[in-house]
């Protein structure tokens, strides 16, 4: 009876510290979990949390020293990594979303050297001779409309659209910055610039420069 009662006794005991064990190795596996990160929902949380690659804007026409025959420009761009968003126009900014500003700028004529080399030394300089905006309604057309709409006229034209379509340009030569904004218009610093000519009308000229001062073709090829 008693040797009974002492087997009895002693797999209760193995029971107990198996018990214990598979408890210590449960909270270990919790802690580890807890600390450094396991199992299929912290994989989606990492996934939720990755960055998404930076946002790209490439103008793919008109290209840069295009010329131009006609007194009218179709711009059209790519993007990758940005969606605009005609709905949330105005909203509040979301990550990879929002719109395009157009800037497009008539390289001033007869350009006064000393301001054209400081515009070459400057970064910031070649806004000085950045010259008439074609951000108006009678350039930019329904563009420069909603840029009058939201007090942007003659700075930039915003855009819901990768296009937009400027006339009545006169001849002469241009800049156009194309630049990613957030939904509320704030900008962002992806952006593309090009360069181009419109020409002038058959049997017009332009008028020659007085001495010293650089036309807007070699002001326009030294900005680049």
């Amino acid at each position: 009876m008693l040797s009974l009662v002492l087997r009895v006794m002693s797999r209760l005991m193995r029971l107990r510290k198996a018990t214990f064990a598979a408890l210590v190795v449960t909270g270990a596996a919790v802690a580890l979990a807890i600390v450094f990160g396991g199992g299929k929902d912290t994989e989606h949380a990492k996934a939720a949390e990755a960055s998404p690659g930076e946002p790209v804007v490439s103008i793919i026409s008109p290209r840069n020293g295009e010329v131009q025959p006609n007194h009218a420009v179709v711009v059209k761009v790519g993007l990758e990594n940005f969606q605009l968003a005609p709905r949330n126009f105005g909203g509040e900014p979301e990550l990879g979303e929002g719109n395009i500003r157009f800037s497009l700028n008539r390289v001033p004529n007869c350009v006064d050297p000393k301001k054209l080399q400081k515009a070459i030394n400057s970064p910031l300089g070649s806004e000085r001779l950045k010259g008439a905006s074609m951000d108006y309604p009678e350039h930019s057309g329904p563009n420069g409309i909603l840029a009058e709409r939201i007090g942007t006229a003659g700075g930039y034209s915003p855009a819901t659209r990768p296009e937009i379509f400027y006339h009545g340009l006169p001849p002469g030569f241009y800049r156009l910055t194309v630049t990613l904004a957030q939904n509320n218009g704030a900008t962002t610093p992806y952006h593309a610039v090009t360069n181009f000519q419109i020409l002038q009308k058959p049997g017009h000229h332009q008028k020659k420069c007085e001495a010293g001062k650089v036309s807007s073709s070699k002001a326009a090829e030294k900005l680049g």
